[in-house]
C-alpha cells in the first residue's frame, strides 16, 4: 500500500489558550513543516482527489500527502492561508458550527472552551478562496456515545448550517475527536457527506477507508525528525486496519460513563492519548 501522509492540524499560533495549546504548532515551525513537505517532493493534493482514488476513480501522483485543519480558529486566516496561498497549496478546513463566532464576543453552542475561532464572513472567504470547508459537527461531543436524534443533529445539522452560510453543497466531514463507530459511519453516509476523516495517527492509502480516512495528528511537541519520518513514508502504520481491542474498550466505557451522566477526561478537543479510538484527538 502507497502510505498517504493526511496531516491533522488545529490551531497555528504563538500564544493559543491553555486547553489547545498541546495541539498547536508556531507559525515558523507550520512553515518549516511545508518547507519540509516540498524538500521531500511531497505533492499537497485536495482531500477530494485522495476520496476519489480511494472510491476506484482516479491515480494519485507518486508522492502525495493532504493538509487538513479541525474546529475553525481565527488563525488560519493570519497564519495559514497567508502561507497556503504563496505556496499554492490547497487545504481542508472542518468547521465546528456551534463555534463559530458570532456577533459580539464569544461563539455559539459549543463544549469546545473559549477560543478566538472563525466568522462565517471569514469562512465565505476562505471558502471563495479554494479552501475546502467541511464539517466537524456542530457542538464536537463524542458521536459514538449519543442517542439517534442527536447524533443525526450534529451531523445533518452541520451540513446543513454550512450549505446555508456558503450557498453551495459541502461534502466531506471530519468526526470530533476522531471517535466514530458503524452507526455513525452509517449515518454520515445517509446524510449526504462523501467522506468523513477519523484520525488514527497513521498514514492513509488509496486503500483506506473514506469515511474512515486516517490522519497524522501534528502536535506542539512533535518532534521535527517524526515529521520528516512522516514526509517519508515512514513512522506509522498504513491503514486500514483492523480496530484494535482496547479501542472497542475504550468506546464501550466511555458510552457506559455518558449514560450515566459522567464527563470522560480530556480536554473536550483532545482525549488523552493512552485511550484512542483509531482516532484521537481532534
Amino acid at each position: 500500500m502507497t502510505p498517504v501522509p493526511v496531516f491533522l492540524y488545529h490551531a497555528v499560533a504563538d500564544d493559543p489558550p491553555a486547553w489547545i495549546a498541546p495541539f498547536t504548532v508556531g507559525p515558523a515551525v507550520f512553515a518549516e513543516q511545508l518547507d519540509r513537505l516540498e524538500a521531500g517532493g511531497r505533492t499537497v493534493i485536495p482531500l477530494a482527489r485522495l476520496v476519489e482514488a480511494q472510491q476506484g476513480g482516479g491515480a494519485l501522483p507518486p508522492r502525495p500527502a493532504v493538509l487538513t485543519f479541525d474546529d475553525g480558529f481565527a488563525d488560519f486566516c493570519r497564519a495559514v492561508a497567508p502561507e497556503l496561498t504563496e505556496r499554492g497549496l490547497q487545504a481542508t478546513l472542518y468547521i465546528t458550527t456551534g463555534a463559530v463566532l458570532t456577533s459580539g464576543t464569544g461563539s455559539g453552542e459549543s463544549l469546545l472552551p473559549p477560543a478566538d475561532m472563525l466568522t462565517w464572513g471569514q469562512i465565505r472567504t476562505l471558502d471563495d478562496s479554494g479552501v475546502e470547508i467541511g464539517g466537524h459537527s456542530r457542538t464536537h461531543p463524542q458521536l459514538d456515545t449519543l442517542p439517534r436524534r442527536r447524533l443525526s443533529n450534529e451531523i445533518d445539522g452541520c451540513r446543513r448550517m454550512l450549505e446555508d452560510e456558503l450557498g453551495h453543497e459541502v461534502r466531506t466531514y471530519a468526526y470530533p475527536h476522531g471517535y466514530s463507530d458503524s452507526r455513525v459511519r452509517r449515518t454520515v453516509r445517509r446524510t449526504g457527506w462523501s467522506s468523513a476523516c477519523a484520525v488514527g495517527n497513521a498514514f492513509s492509502s488509496p486503500e483506506d477507508d473514506p469515511f474512515r480516512i486516517s490522519r497524522l495528528t501534528v502536535r506542539a511537541d512533535t518532534p521535527i525528525g517524526v515529521f520528516q519520518d512522516w514526509v517519508g513514508g515512514r513512522g506509522a502504520r498504513i491503514a486500514p486496519f483492523h480496530e484494535r481491542p482496547r479501542t472497542t474498550a475504550w468506546r464501550l466505557y466511555r458510552r457506559a460513563r455518558s449514560r450515566l451522566g459522567s464527563p470522560v477526561g480530556g480536554p473536550p478537543s483532545a482525549p488523552g492519548r493512552r485511550h484512542q479510538e483509531p482516532g484521537g484527538p481532534s
